[in-house]
């Protein structure tokens, strides 16, 4: 009874694998869109090494039996074999990894300036859902798993090390090519057959990755993990209560149906301050200082033009963020930006605004941020 259900299942699981492969994709990617918060917990980061761990070891798997037997890629579609399911596996713990890189990124960045780098995440992420038959090849299988695992090391080594900077990118870059150097050494003596006359097909591909992720590196194109904007506004005053406990005055909501605006627009009358607030989350016992650039759209330059650059300091270990803000006098009215920068001008966060001259005081109301 139990030896038919399972043949039942397993043949059911055969017939709906690509539409049940598709709702999991979506549902696994709200799942961690959900669950995920911190890149520096214990547990998220279980999750992401056991995900690597089992990517790894399918693709050695796939491999070697393809190895020992020519015929083995055949039994891809026939669920009654090894390989139908070490291939299913391979592609649901791809798209588990890719989720939760696609998650962490996105919240880390502001898209306006990291879209090479997403749409690079996300070409991978629809790749492993719409190209399964690729996992047969294994120059796609080693792609993958390179760009998993520089990802996953662009984020934690710098939550191991409690620095972000270009030392640390190489270093982040290091350990990948030595792990990657690593799998392929043992995948050859598993899979000899399988492995030869593909090296040099397989060092381009990692090193085509790599040098792709270090040009969007140095263009400062990917969100700085582990650092993240939380919050960002702008105020038209704010009062110091206690160390990261404000009280501001901000411009009564528009209506709900103005979400859609590019930038939100600030009512000011000629000579009165502005504050860009921030929260910015940085793992425990990772201090470092932030950047606060304010930027104005300048018609005569025909671009942005910086007005101000503010070196702010940000302590690490809060959930909601450190909370931190600058101050300044927009001299015209138009449209302005405060990048959120690291030292090394990757963009955190921006906050983007319309500065309206005012002939007299816009209605304002009165927050605490507590």
């Amino acid at each position: 009874m139990i030896k038919k259900a399972f043949h039942w299942w397993r043949n059911w699981y055969a017939r709906f694998e690509r539409p049940i492969s598709s709702i999991s994709l979506v549902g696994g990617f709200i799942f961690d869109a959900v669950t995920l918060t911190r890149v520096d917990l214990f547990w998220e980061n279980f999750w992401v090494v056991v995900h690597l761990l089992i990517v790894a070891s399918s693709i050695f798997l796939v491999n070697y039996l393809e190895n020992r037997s020519p015929t083995a890629a055949a039994d891809e579609k026939n669920p009654a074999t090894l390989h139908f399911w070490l291939v299913n596996v391979l592609q649901w713990f791809f798209g588990g990894l890719l989720s939760t890189f696609l998650v962490y990124y996105f919240r880390a960045g502001s898209l306006s300036v990291s879209w090479p780098f997403m749409v690079l995440l996300a070409a991978a992420f629809v790749a492993n859902e719409s190209l399964k038959r690729h996992y047969a090849r294994l120059r796609f299988q080693i792609a993958l798993l390179f760009l998993s695992v520089f990802a996953y090391a662009i984020f934690i080594v710098p939550v191991l090390v409690h620095s972000v900077s270009n030392a640390v990118f190489i270093e982040s870059g290091a350990l990948s090519l030595a792990a990657i150097g690593l799998f392929l050494v043992l995948l050859r003596f598993a899979a000899r057959e399988r492995f030869k006359g593909q090296f040099l097909a397989l060092a381009g591909i990692v090193l085509g990755v790599f040098a792709a992720v270090n040009l969007l590196y140095y263009l400062n194109l990917i969100p700085p993990l582990p650092l993240s904007l939380k919050d960002g506004e702008i105020y038209h005053s704010l009062t110091v209560n206690a160390p990261g406990h404000y009280t501001v005055t901000e411009e009564v909501p528009a209506p709900w149906w103005n979400f859609l605006q590019p930038s939100t627009p600030v009512h000011l009358v000629a000579g009165d301050p502005l504050y860009a607030y921030t929260a910015i989350f940085s793992p425990a016992q990772f201090n470092l200082p932030i950047i606060h650039e304010w930027q104005y759209d300048d018609p005569a330059a025909k671009g942005w033009v910086t007005e101000s650059r503010i070196t702010l300091a940000v302590t690490g270990g809060s959930d909601g963020g450190w909370r931190t803000f600058s101050e300044m006098t927009p001299h015209a009215a138009g449209a302005w930006r405060v990048n959120v920068e690291t030292l090394s001008g990757a963009v955190i966060g921006r906050i983007n605004f319309t500065v309206i001259d005012g002939q007299s005081e816009p209605v304002l109301q009165t927050v605490s941020l507590d």
